[in-house]
């Protein structure tokens, strides 16, 4: 009886194996890389100019966008599981050639686009610290993220990345700790959608910030980086399983942190009436309310956050430039290496012809907004495909919830061009 006991157990562990609590330790990583995109220096300037313009009560656009955010997020590295192709193969590898040169074509000037808002970031950070000209600035810190790029592997990259974000973090939680925090009226704000009269630039801003294309083409071609997936059932389950966990945990610390920033600009800037537009002036605001440190270590995570930001959009430019040639991304093979330098260089051409770093960052979002309904509407086509996915295409329901999001996303970047343009 006692073997029959053991034998049978082993046939069990065999067929439905069980999966220790620390595993999902290996799998983490790919989410916190997309989650500097969505703390990067955009979403730096909208969070703090809503908190400092309507205090808490907007805290609930974060809620909402992070929710789309994770669907959308988790759907591309579906995409990267079950095909083991990222974004931008798959949509060579399934479209017709002018489908694919208009999104991947566009999708390139997004990453570019995207990379010079990083790269922004990072040299207005440099400039409050250490009083460096901006387009000096900016050179360094794309040299930088260029050099860490071409000299690690993805797992050295994830490890910069982890540390970025923690440090991000905390630097936040410190700021925190120095300011009077409402946090029955923040909690409420999290949880209750309100539209203060004035507040929909502002609150199409936010959510416009949060969905960017570069980052559902680096999801789904940084899922596979663990090189875990063995493409049966099996591994494509367990793996769907661990990202989504993944996703979910990065998402929602991505959520917190732009909260932090959110609820620091409300306590801070509201309550002492000083809305702030730019981020210079968050740096500048800080030092006589809060002291030198507290507008230094917002720099220096500013300074993180630009880096690692620059360092992501450039992975989503290799990622892209690679696709087109029906390639994955390989930082050691030539068309990676291309996108990468025409991804962060591209921008960084671009920052030198720029006046004023705040039309800068406008435009560049003006061109992210025209760019995302090619990538959303590409990426569910092909998730719902059975023809791309098989059994793992999307359900009907997981579409229309998908289309409904994207449609929605899209309308508000329009509506935030129509409104700032027009």
């Amino acid at each position: 009886m006692k073997h029959f006991f053991k034998k049978n157990l082993h046939k069990h562990r065999k067929h439905h194996p069980v999966y220790g609590g620390l595993e999902i330790l290996k799998y983490i990583g790919p989410g916190l890389l997309v989650t500097m995109g969505f703390i990067d220096p955009g979403n730096w300037a909208t969070n703090i100019a809503a908190g400092s313009t309507f205090g808490y009560s907007l805290l609930w656009i974060v809620t909402l966008g992070t929710i789309i955010l994770i669907v959308l997020q988790h759907n591309a590295a579906h995409l990267g599981i079950v095909t083991g192709l990222c974004l931008s193969e798959a949509v060579a590898k399934y479209t017709r050639p002018a489908v694919s040169r208009t999104v991947l074509g566009s999708a390139m000037l997004a990453s570019i686009s995207t990379s010079l808002a990083e790269i922004l970031g990072s040299a207005i950070a440099l400039e409050m610290l250490f009083h460096v000209p901006l387009k000096i600035g900016a050179a360094l810190s794309s040299v930088v993220a260029i050099v860490l790029l071409l000299t690690n592997s993805y797992q050295m990259i994830e490890r910069w990345i982890i540390g970025f974000v923690s440090l991000i973090g905390v630097a936040f939680i410190y700021e925190l700790s120095l300011v009077d925090v409402e946090w029955v009226q923040a909690a409420k704000g999290v949880a209750t959608p309100s539209f203060p009269k004035g507040s929909l630039l502002i609150i199409l801003s936010v959510l416009g910030a949060v969905v960017m294309p570069h980052n559902l083409f680096l999801h789904s071609e940084i899922v596979q980086s663990r090189q875990l997936q063995k493409g049966d059932d099996q591994s494509i389950k367990k793996l769907l399983k661990f990202e989504f966990a993944d996703t979910l945990f990065s998402m929602i610390l991505g959520w917190a942190i732009n909260c932090a920033m959110f609820i620091m600009a409300a306590a801070i800037f509201f309550q002492s009436g000083q809305p702030v537009e730019e981020l210079q002036d968050a740096h500048h605001l800080l030092k006589p309310l809060l002291g030198d440190n507290a507008s230094t270590i917002f720099a220096v995570a500013l300074l993180m956050a630009g880096i690692a930001s620059t360092i992501t959009s450039g992975i989503a430019g290799g990622s892209i430039f690679a696709g087109i040639f029906s390639e994955p991304y390989d930082i050691k093979d030539s068309h990676s290496r291309g996108g990468v330098l025409l991804s962060i260089g591209g921008a960084l051409i671009v920052v030198f012809f720029i006046s004023n770093p705040f039309h800068g960052l406008l435009i560049s979002q003006m061109l992210l907004s025209f760019q995302l309904p090619f990538t959303v509407l590409a990426q569910v086509y092909l998730t719902s495909s059975k023809k791309v996915m098989g059994r793992y295409a999307n359900t009907r329901s997981s579409s229309l919830l998908i289309i409904i999001m994207a449609i929605a996303v899209i309308g508000m970047n329009l509506a935030l061009l129509v409104d700032v343009f027009f």
